[in-house]
């Protein structure tokens, strides 16, 4: 094969591996050309079976399509009532279990939910002991910032309390984990937003299980931007995280002052990187297929805080209206995905959704292997049967690959209407798990003791927040409207899930 015939993300593999030492490079680039036969990934029939609406074992309601042998309590709906007496926040998205521990016999797992809420009525403002910005949306506004998050009490396998713990900020979209134990909350809003107080947005926050210890306030130095999600590499304590701006959506890490961890060392201080192709300035990775590969390095941030504005990067192109650490990182030749979204650690990789990447802007998945910085597509769906745009990713204990969708248009299959949970298998196809089936009447809301206001056909709303606990016995997510969140058990072995 002469250079000419070697197709551009195998040439890119091979420059970026010139570093990299020979037999691992090799390695990596077999496994890349078994990936790349196929190029786009496939829907194939679900080892756990076909699913079928199932009633909630609290409502009796049947609220999601699942395969036989799967239950699940719903809890936390919108309008519940808190360990404070108010009404439990809307727009349910992000979601990880932050601690699990002994309590006498009992096994109680605290769970840290996000709010993707704007501006709400005042009586609708987490009034959390952290609350960041207590003021009006806007100036003049009679709204207040609806985001922050709540955190969640399960206790041998049954739903306990809400409590708010976050309040004050502004479209919390997604988030995740750190190895100590707390919970990165991410405002995924445009990063010029600044409200009627003169505060700033487009901030990450960390939030601890113990709800009076969460401070409100922002970590500055990982950037202000568009954040959607975060992930903890337990072996430096490095945060990766993901933008959600459509055509100008970079990669990012925060390489902190204090590698210890724990509450609080994230906002000592750190570095703030775009990722960089090397040897390819500029690099947009949107329509990858399954097998593209390339190897990454990162540039520094000189100020994470700085204000949106346009750049020409070294390739001769220019990005308009783009948050100011992307302009910096642009400016050094970053790389460029389409709509960054989810992002999970496991086992020594990185999983990071482009909701809108891959061939036909259906959704991505790329993983990164944190030795080597080898940053290769594993997942890249040809058409809405096969991956409708996923957004929030989760790995389970078991290392398999599960999507949250968020389409516009939910997907028609077999099944029906509404959105999936897609699990995805080690050669990068996708099978289907489950099903949003929340469809309402005022009726059955008065006989379940919820809002009249819920009522209405919600399949087409978003999953959020899929996340499984250290044991891999429960997997809890949310439908962010009407909003709502689950717990799902079942016979998990017999698939990879």
């Amino acid at each position: 094969m002469t250079h000419n015939d070697i197709s551009p993300s195998r040439r890119n593999l091979l420059k970026g591996m010139g570093t990299l030492p020979f037999v691992g490079a090799f390695a990596a680039l077999q496994a890349r050309e078994a990936l790349a036969a196929g190029g786009a990934s496939a829907l194939i029939d679900s080892p756990y079976g076909p699913i079928a609406p199932v009633n909630d074992l609290t409502t009796g309601l049947p609220l999601l399509q699942l395969p036989a042998g799967f239950t699940y309590k719903s809890f936390g709906w919108t309008g519940d009532t808190m360990t404070d007496g108010k009404p439990c926040p809307a727009a349910h998205d992000g979601m990880g279990v932050v601690l699990a521990r002994k309590v006498g016999r009992s096994t109680e797992l605290v769970l840290i939910r996000n709010h993707e809420a704007h501006a709400v009525s005042p009586n609708k403002f987490i009034n959390a002991f952290g609350a960041y910005d207590t003021g009006a949306s806007s100036a003049g506004a009679s709204t207040v910032l609806g985001g922050g998050t709540t955190n969640l009490l399960f206790r041998d396998g049954a739903w306990v309390s809400v409590t708010p713990s976050l309040g004050g900020t502004d479209g919390n979209c997604a988030g995740g984990i750190t190895p100590w134990g707390t919970w990165l909350s991410c405002e995924e809003i445009g990063s010029d937003n600044v409200t009627a107080s003169g505060k700033k947005h487009g901030y990450v926050f960390e939030v601890s299980p113990d709800t009076t210890q969460t401070t409100g306030q922002p970590i500055v130095g990982m950037g202000r931007f568009a954040h959607e999600a975060a992930a903890v590499d337990p072996a430096a304590s490095i945060v990766y995280m993901t933008e959600d701006s459509s055509g100008k959506s970079g990669f990012y890490r925060y390489i902190p002052d204090d590698k210890n961890g724990g509450y609080g060392a994230l906002a000592r201080g750190g570095v703030l990187q775009m990722a960089r192709v090397k040897g390819t300035p500029n690099a947009n990775v949107a329509g990858a297929l399954k097998g593209d590969a390339y190897v990454l390095e990162w540039v520094p941030i000189a100020n994470p805080d700085q204000n949106r504005g346009n750049a020409t990067g070294p390739s001769g192109t220019t990005i308009n209206n783009a948050a100011g650490p992307f302009v910096q990182g642009w400016l050094q030749g970053a790389l460029r995905m389409n709509r960054g979204e989810g992002i999970w650690y496991a086992q020594g990789k990185m999983y990071v959704m482009d909701t809108s990447g891959g061939s036909v802007a259906r959704g991505a998945i790329w993983e990164l292997d944190l030795a080597t910085q080898v940053f290769r597509c594993i997942y890249s769906s040809p058409n809405t049967t096969v991956g409708n745009m996923g957004d929030n990713l989760t790995v389970s204990p078991r290392n398999a690959i599960l999507i949250c969708e968020d389409a516009s248009t939910a997907t028609t299959d077999a099944f029906g209407y509404g959105q999936r949970l897609m699990g995805i298998t080690q050669g990068g196809d996708a099978y289907i798990f489950a099903k949003n089936n929340v469809q309402l009447t005022t009726s059955q809301l008065n006989v379940a003791g919820k809002l009249d206001a819920l009522a209405g056909d919600h399949r087409g709303n978003e999953f959020a927040g899929a996340c499984f606990d250290p044991t891999g016995r429960y997997l809890f997510v949310n439908i962010q409207t009407p909003g709502i969140t689950f717990a799902i058990s079942g016979p998990w072995a017999k698939g990879p899930l």
